[in-house]
């Protein structure tokens, strides 16, 4: 998994590999806490994310501020093709992405986005076509509840820490972040691995249970 380009690695995974695979090779590395926390959802069952983390702050704060927002016009003017924007929300309930959010991480060539917090405008963003994982909807803004404060920054969401340039995959199962120094053996492995249970599946399908098929192949 040396050779290629990003562009061509997000196909290959969004193509034949799933979170569960993934996250079964980041245990066997000893890599036990890489999966976002599970309220964390796509917002159609059929959407799926592969790029580079662009990691991204968010604080609380209480009323109007001096730059509304903070640096969020930034952060998105940042992205660069093939990232992710990944944030980190604070306690406030408002939403973190919405339509204008979608078209612009769209037109700098993101490949979608993962907020720790809610979004809005569903309907819209929908339309886009664009990937986005969130906690859920909910319409209230942010403008005087969260700014975002840093991008571009290691941060860390639900115990998990993201660095910029890891890799963020998601799908229905969840959202995980693959350290890019064991980035290149857990996607060897897991393309070995997948290519295994499809093998298990079809032993079992033709009649072999669980316990023999486990047992002549270690997969389950």
């Amino acid at each position: 998994m040396t050779q290629g380009s990003d562009a061509e690695r997000f196909a290959l995974i969004n193509e034949k590999l799933y979170t569960a695979v993934l996250g079964d090779i980041l245990d066997q590395l000893g890599f036990y806490h890489q999966f976002l926390p599970p309220e964390i959802r796509p917002l159609l069952p059929g959407m799926r994310v592969a790029g580079r983390a662009m990691p991204v702050l968010v604080a609380d704060v209480f009323g109007p501020q001096t730059k509304p927002f903070g640096y969020l016009t930034e952060a998105l003017d940042a992205l660069q093709p093939g990232e992710v924007y990944l944030a980190r929300g604070g306690a406030q309930e408002a939403a973190m992405w919405g339509e204008i959010l979608t078209a612009t991480a769209q037109m700098r060539g993101a490949t979608g986005a993962v907020v720790h917090g809610f979004h809005r405008d569903t309907a819209k963003v929908l339309g886009q076509g664009f990937p986005v994982f969130s906690t859920g909807t909910y319409a209230q803004d942010s403008s005087a509840r969260t700014i975002v404060r840093d991008y571009g920054v290691g941060i860390e969401v639900g115990g998990v820490s993201v660095t910029p340039g890891d890799l963020v995959v998601g799908d229905i199962d969840g959202v995980l972040v693959i350290p890019r120094a064991v980035e290149d053996e857990v996607l060897a492995r897991a393309l070995e691995k997948a290519s295994a249970e499809n093998v298990v599946r079809a032993a079992i399908e033709n009649g072999m249970s669980a316990t023999e098929a486990f047992r002549a192949y270690g997969v389950l």
